[in-house]
């Protein structure tokens, strides 16, 4: 049975506070569905690489096409929510 959006929102969002943990990110919230990777958690790209290698390990993923939610009419997007990664993944992603 796959995830529903919130369990994975829940599962990315513990991720990302693993990830960003030893950052010295001053969020003036807690993460949620609505947190931007860029403007509100301080990735790079590098980091937002590193995060997708991060994301297939923790859900079991192999060989998701994460091109097609960097890259929009074949340029890359400025910037990425949470809840725009669980969209995408829930296509992905099983129980």
């Amino acid at each position: 049975m796959p995830l529903d959006r919130d369990a994975i929102v829940g599962k990315l969002i513990v991720l990302l506070e693993d990830f960003t943990q030893d950052w010295d990110n001053d969020l003036d919230a807690a993460m949620s569905a609505d947190s931007r990777l860029l403007a509100d958690l301080g990735f790079e790209s590098v980091d937002i690489i590193q995060l997708t290698v991060a994301i297939e390990e923790d859900f079991g993923l192999s060989k998701t096409p994460f091109d097609k939610l960097l890259m929009k009419d074949g340029r890359y997007v400025d910037d990425l929510s949470i809840g725009q990664i669980a969209d995408f993944l829930s296509a992905f992603v099983r129980g």
